[in-house]
């Protein structure tokens, strides 16, 4: 059986107060092997592949590499899917990376082991409050963050992760454009700190990376002198100020196999530790502190709709084909160019060509 919570993601930009999330049950040991069999059956003969996010349950990030599947960030694990020849997608993250993955492949079927699991970025920036605030800015370029929806994204110039966001910002700003940012707030002041541009901020917040605590994170460090400390920079400024390096997933999965260090501290949700210590035995990591001394949990750096995905859930839509992802057709095109534009810029970027040049002059969008 699965319990509920209830999850605070009050965003003051809109009417989102709180929310909930099931937690799933644990299965044994011996019944854990069992879904794992059966799950890769069904996969062979449904021809379909799993891609899992960083966030989710070790045995789903596993599963999904095992069986031809991939483990990476949202708009990653939408291009897997829409790169590859199979026709179903089982996504195991949150809502908004299962849409993302339809408006790529909206020929594909796209199902997820639950429907609810969503992100409080994602629903504390309502496609409706949203359109109000854009009215308010009608000569900014809007840019959105990939934790929304298909129908914010359908709003946007640009969609962009937080690998690609501060070149794509900084391209944006030498071509003269003043920035509507959403919906990440703590992003969004990153980027405009590092870039310089003319932003305007939605002021919506992770319910994991803004809890991290940097007091605590100071008192951490001094306990492990010779730490590196990796900060996503979903995470408040007094806590990415003490970072050696603020990055993406995958940035922070790069640097922790290339810093010269045995010990590191992460502010970003600890799914991603299984990653961390699996590619890199040798070393520590350690989750950085959300909560004060005072606190029952020193660190509960989960995100509790990630938490949704499970085994039983995947096996569930392979049998019966519940839980499928649908897009309104008539935001597929407008959702899915900002994405293209973003991914043809990193594209670009990877190639070695100017990708500023990817990026049109005010008037010229």
């Amino acid at each position: 059986m699965a319990s509920i919570i209830e999850v605070d993601v009050e965003q003051p930009a809109c009417t989102t107060r709180h929310a909930w999330a099931r937690v799933p049950e644990e299965p044994s040991p011996s019944e854990r092997e069992a879904l794992k069999a059966r799950i890769r059956t069904l996969l062979r003969e449904r021809g379909a592949i799993m891609v899992s996010h960083y966030y989710v349950h070790p045995d789903l990030q596993d599963l999904a590499e095992e069986t031809g599947g991939l483990v990476s960030d949202s708009l990653e694990m939408a291009r897997f899917g829409r790169d590859h020849p199979a026709r179903t997608l089982i996504v195991s993250g949150v809502r908004f990376m299962g849409e993302t993955a339809k408006i790529l492949s909206p020929d594909k079927t796209v199902l997820m082991p639950d429907l609810d699991a969503t992100c409080s970025l994602d629903i504390g920036c309502p496609a409706d409050d949203f359109a109000a605030f854009r009215a308010q800015h009608p000569d900014r370029t809007v840019v959105v963050y990939a934790n929304t929806s298909a129908a914010v994204k359908a709003q946007a110039d640009w969609v962009v992760t937080s690998s690609c966001a501060l070149d794509i910002v900084r391209a944006l700003r030498d071509q003269g454009h003043k920035i509507l940012w959403a919906p990440d707030k703590h992003l969004g002041a990153y980027i405009e700190r590092e870039t310089g541009a003319d932003m305007v901020l939605w002021r919506g917040s992770c319910v994991v990376h803004d809890e991290f605590k940097a007091f605590e994170l100071e008192q951490l460090r001094r306990d492990h002198p010779g730490a590196k400390v990796l900060v996503h920079p979903e995470s408040p400024a007094e806590v990415v100020a003490q970072a050696d390096v603020v990055g993406s997933t995958s940035q922070i999965l790069k640097a922790a196999a290339e810093l010269d260090a045995e010990v590191f501290i992460v502010a970003t949700d600890n799914g991603m530790l299984h990653k961390l210590r699996t590619l890199n035995p040798g070393k520590r990591f350690i989750e950085a502190p959300t909560a004060g001394n005072s606190a029952t949990c020193k660190s509960c750096a989960h995100c509790p709709w990630m938490a949704m995905n499970s085994l039983r859930g995947v096996l569930e839509v392979l049998e019966t084909g519940l839980n499928e992802i649908h897009v309104d057709p008539a935001l597929i095109p407008r959702a899915r160019q900002p994405i293209e534009r973003m991914l043809a810029f990193t594209a670009a970027c990877k190639r070695g060509e100017p990708a500023g040049a990817l990026v049109p002059g005010i008037g010229a969008a």
